[in-house]
């Protein structure tokens, strides 16, 4: 079984919520993920996309064999500003990305007192990410099309690529603003034992 991702506009506030682009609301011991960027032959870090977060406890009802967590907070980043219109600093493209391009971490317990909104602005102080979508879940078959948790790539040439690994998140072009090469996707994956035993910084990307 997989877990399908809606998305859908709200003027709710979702801090600590289930939510797709926005700003994510980390714990205080936790750094906005960045990677290695160059620019006329200076090197820089520059901070990853922000994709989403997920309250694991909006997602147990469809994971009845506990393949992933069913407490705490999954914060999945990656270099994707290219596919929504922006300027970045790195073309990924199809095939299997540059370490460091997918970022996914990983809290075990969400806080409202301590965790805060961690936004990225321009220099007149003008939010730099997408409007935030509110996320709901439900059921899918394993290989279905769009956007979800868990089940098998939607192409095949991912897993003929990576044999060894299984998919954790699909993300289908055309998902909130993106517009990916050939109407493709992008496939965050483990190995299978990685995904068993947590090891959530393990992340390989691969677009197809």
């Amino acid at each position: 079984m997989a877990i399908r991702i809606k998305l859908e506009s709200t003027e709710t506030e979702l801090f600590c919520s289930s939510k797709w682009w926005g700003d994510p609301d980390l714990p205080a011991d936790m750094e906005y993920p960045t990677a290695l960027a160059e620019e006329d032959g200076e090197t820089f870090d520059y901070p990853l996309t922000f994709i989403c977060q997920i309250d694991c406890e909006d997602i147990a009802p469809f994971d009845p064999e506990g393949k992933l967590p069913h407490q705490g907070m999954f914060y999945i980043f990656a270099g994707l500003d290219e596919y929504l219109g922006y300027d970045s600093p790195w073309h990924n493209g199809k095939g299997e990305w540059a370490r460091k391009q997918v970022v996914v971490k990983y809290t075990k317990a969400i806080n409202f007192e301590t965790f805060r909104a961690a936004q990225l602005v321009d220099e007149d102080d003008q939010p730099l990410t997408q409007p935030a979508l509110k996320m709901t879940f439900e059921a899918c078959e394993d290989g279905a099309d769009g956007t979800r948790l868990l089940g098998k790539p939607l192409n095949p040439a991912v897993l003929e690529a990576l044999p060894d690994y299984v998919n954790f998140l699909q993300i289908d072009s055309n998902t909130a603003g993106l517009r990916f090469a050939d109407d493709g996707q992008l496939n965050l994956l483990y190995k299978a034992s990685d995904l068993a035993a947590g090891k959530w910084k393990i992340i390989k990307g691969f677009m197809a």
